[in-house]
């Protein structure tokens, strides 16, 4: 005979019995607890089936893996588009002349046969009109923060500016010197590819869910971005998502979580994403 309080634990019990084929009965008294009775002669093997069985499920389930937190600050996103619009407000809308696009939109000619390589950066600040800056920032603002949830502030920032840079060069490398492009959505293109591939690399179970999806949800905001604006264009946007989906993988690499967990290597980046801005900025205008 077994008495206890504890239903499930009893429960169990009975279950490895009936599995066994022991004849038992399981008894609930007023006061909640529940007995379990075998006859004499099915005692020993009784016994030993649910010895066996507490045995092989001592340490069972596993403790939960521990997560390291990823250190960010939440309203980095907002910080970008904010930065975004600071810069709007300095530079004015699209005109050849205006000083900011003068000397830094991007001018496939200027970067290619010039060395002007900080075009590649700057023209990722600028916007042609309002509307191009707004449907950016409100994007970005989304995009960025659940971007840097899984990376970090400043692991995720240099991401998003490498894949970003590399996705212009591609795009200049491909259209020639009579290329012009200015605005942000070639870095919101990189975001959304390499969340795809991370939201794959970090959680392999449900591809459909974790890879398909958010990828035909990037192919669709491409199709719907990738022609509007007079300085936009689908050439940037699809480099754009390429270069994301290539960077993403780092994700798979061993440091990995270990980098992002470091809030020194975090601190670190984030300066470095803003003096590369600050610095390419310095050269355009110098």
């Amino acid at each position: 005979m077994a008495r206890s309080t504890d239903r499930s634990h009893l429960e169990a019990c009975s279950l490895v019995l009936s599995a066994r084929g022991i004849a038992h009965t399981v008894t609930i008294e007023e006061s909640g607890t529940i007995t379990i009775q075998v006859e004499e002669d099915s005692w020993q093997q009784a016994n030993a089936e649910i010895s066996a069985y507490l045995e092989e499920n001592r340490d069972w389930p596993p403790p939960p893996t521990i997560v390291n937190e990823v250190p960010m600050f939440r309203l980095m996103g907002v910080m970008v588009s904010g930065c975004l619009g600071i810069i709007h407000g300095l530079s004015g809308p699209w005109h050849p002349e205006a000083p900011w696009f003068r000397q830094g939109a991007g001018d496939a000619a200027a970067i290619l046969e010039q060395g002007e390589y900080y075009r590649l950066v700057t023209a990722l600040t600028l916007h042609a009109d309002d509307v191009h800056l707004m449907s950016n920032c409100l994007l970005g603002a989304v995009i960025v923060h659940y971007f840097l949830g899984l990376t970090g502030n400043g692991l995720g920032l240099c991401l998003i500016l490498v894949t970003a840079t590399t996705a212009n060069l591609l795009n200049v490398i491909a259209h020639g010197p009579a290329h012009h492009f200015v605005g942000f959505s070639t870095a919101l293109f990189a975001t959304i590819g390499m969340l795809c591939t991370m939201g794959y690399a970090l959680k392999r179970r449900h591809l459909a869910r974790h890879l398909f999806m958010p990828l035909m949800a990037a192919l669709a905001l491409l199709a719907f971005l990738g022609s509007q604006g007079e300085r936009t264009d689908l050439g940037s946007h699809f480099f754009g998502l390429f270069c994301g989906l290539a960077a993403g993988n780092v994700a798979r690499l061993p440091g990995f979580s270990r980098l992002r967990a470091s809030l020194t290597v975090q601190i670190i980046l984030s300066l470095a994403f803003f003096l590369i801005f600050g610095g390419a900025w310095s050269l355009a205008l110098a």
